[in-house]
């Protein structure tokens, strides 16, 4: 018998395992619990503090939405106006030592002229052969290629992919993109060209919030603080040995064990099949792939240099810094540095010389964030990858020789990114669906290794999803559709007029769609959906029809 039993166990305090766990408060209907190897929650949303005093977030996090739910809920955790900063994104592509505005395929025209000629050629062939082209991409080269042509594939899109995903983009497939990379329209960059003009925002994130103090971690941290204590057990005590699927028990470090009915877990999938010691699961799992990723900090004392203005995040595609991506982290909130009046001594000057006095002063401070990715296609010089990016900061004129370094941070995240590579479906398909035959809900970043749904609204909302499919048989769109999700605001859901107004609290079983599932009783019956929205979507190439209920909130009768 296990020490404890649950209804339900969420493993995981990242984004994933807290909307799991907010949506089964606000439920109010099954047993649960969360648990996490870490005191502090937030997953691979957490934000570090160097000793100076510099934050530092797990890689490049801001907040933009495509869910109400989401917004509900980080904003009860965060409710004050001056909890958030609001920022207008000002990003650019360093390349041929120049500052190109993103998105690098609609802004060619900031180019020298002899890479904007080229880069138009290719746009021209690609669009002329995508009049003829009777079949899809093969793979994300082949998609680049049609999409973009052969000039921007040599001069941005491969060498900078690359650099993200540490595989060739001949090896990853292109079902992921979705609103992740823009399509250049011909005629708009054209006319950009021969009028010099520059293109305007793109994407979901062209604005976004982040939060005034502790950085991205300060919102998962203060999400979780709106959940129960007694159903959460972070730290030591909530470390994960052994998940005996066949027992529904989990197995903690502390030698305690949990039962449970139906469990959500965000351990990556690879890890939780060999916690579960289940040979077939584990061999499939192999045929998923990963990078991993290096984020540095360098804290420089002085004022925020002109060049350096308020430029949020920069793209890197070439081989003059070893990383794909830099933030200016300072820039998205004063508290991401030390005060101005905290006396720090120089560690070294930009250009590698001793610092001219041990003797601490004060700032002002800002700071710059890299990101640097690792796999056995794109090895990393560990030891000296600190130096070489200090190095790369002033190659690509970041830096100035002569400026003070005051703190520096390196941290590697063995998981950084989940690969979407060609392999990934056919994986997937199988290995998702045996674990969920097992009670067992494999969600979140790389839980089900969608990177296009792996952003943190729609990590939150994996955990949203799976809880309601568990407690009522609700569909996880955002798992199965992401293309649907990511193409419209979803409204239905709300944390205030929601699932708590569905009847009694007692559990029950209950047949859904050929699955059996954990279901609360509810008053007089089932749910009554207040209307419906029918809509197509794309899944693997084909059309699937997707029906949301399009209501605030669920009524019971």
């Amino acid at each position: 018998m296990p020490d404890t039993s649950v209804d339900i166990l969420v493993i995981g305090a990242g984004p994933t395992g807290l909307g799991a766990a907010k949506r089964l408060k606000q439920i109010n209907g099954p047993s649960w619990l969360i648990i996490d190897s870490n005191e502090t929650p937030g997953g691979l949303a957490s934000t570090d503090v160097t000793k100076e005093g510099f934050l530092y977030d797990v890689g490049g996090h801001v907040i933009f939405s495509h869910y109400k739910y989401f917004d509900d809920c980080i904003d009860e955790a965060l409710p004050r106006e001056d909890d958030w900063y609001t920022h207008q994104r000002i990003s650019y592509v360093r390349c041929k030592n120049l500052w190109v505005p993103y998105p690098f395929q609609n802004n060619i025209s900031m180019l020298p002229k002899e890479e904007q000629v080229k880069c138009m050629d290719g746009m021209i062939d690609a669009a002329l052969e995508a009049r003829v082209a009777n079949t899809k991409p093969k793979d994300f080269d082949d998609w680049i290629v049609r999409m973009m042509g052969t000039g921007i594939a040599d001069l941005f899109m491969r060498p900078y992919n690359f650099k993200v995903w540490a595989v060739p983009t001949t090896k990853m497939q292109c079902q992921w993109l979705g609103e992740r990379v823009a399509a250049p329209d011909l005629k708009t960059v054209t006319k950009n060209v021969i009028l010099q003009r520059t293109a305007g925002n793109w994407g979901p994130n062209a604005t976004f919030r982040f939060p005034a103090r502790g950085g991205t971690g300060g919102i998962w941290i203060a999400v979780a603080d709106t959940l129960p204590q007694k159903n959460t057990r972070f730290g030591e005590h909530g470390t994960v040995t052994k998940v005996d699927a066949d027992k529904k028990i989990v197995h903690l470090q502390d030698g305690k064990t949990i039962g449970y009915e139906r469990l959500i877990t965000t351990m990556a999938v690879d890890s939780l099949v060999e916690h579960m010691g289940d040979e077939e699961l584990i061999n499939l799992s192999k045929g998923l792939y990963y990078s991993s990723t290096h984020v540095i900090g360098v804290g420089i004392r002085g004022e925020r240099p002109e060049r350096i203005g308020d430029k949020c995040w920069l793209y890197f595609p070439e081989d003059d810094c070893p990383f794909y991506r830099a933030t200016i982290f300072s820039n998205y909130s004063p508290n991401n540095q030390p005060p101005k009046s905290a006396k720090l001594p120089t560690l070294q000057l930009a250009n590698g010389s001793r610092r001219n006095s041990m003797q601490p002063k004060e700032g002002p401070y800002w700071s710059i964030m890299l990101e640097v990715s690792e796999s056995s296609m794109k090895p990393v010089d560990e030891k000296n990858l600190l130096k070489d990016c200090i190095q790369g900061l002033l190659n690509t004129e970041m830096l100035k020789a002569t400026d003070e370094i005051v703190s520096t941070y390196h941290r590697r995240f063995d998981h950084g990114y989940p690969t979407p590579s060609l392999e990934r479906e056919g994986v997937l398909k199988v290995l998702l669906p045996k674990l969920q035959e097992k009670g067992i809900y494999s969600r979140g970043r790389f839980g089900s290794w969608r990177y296009e749904v792996g952003n943190q609204d729609h990590s939150f909302m994996l955990g949203v999803e799976a809880a309601d499919n568990i407690v009522n048989g609700a569909a996880e769109l955002t798992l199965n559709y992401p293309d649907f999700v990511n193409s419209r605001q979803n409204n239905e859901r709300r944390l205030v007029e929601g699932m708590q107004l569905l009847g009694q609290k007692t559990m029950s079983q209950k047949q859904t769609n050929g699955n059996v599932v954990v279901g609360r009783r509810m008053t007089g019956g089932k749910a009554e959906l207040g209307g419906r929205l029918e809509t197509s979507s794309m899944r693997d190439g084909e059309k699937v029809d997707v029906h949301v209920e399009n209501s605030q909130a669920l009524h019971s009768r």
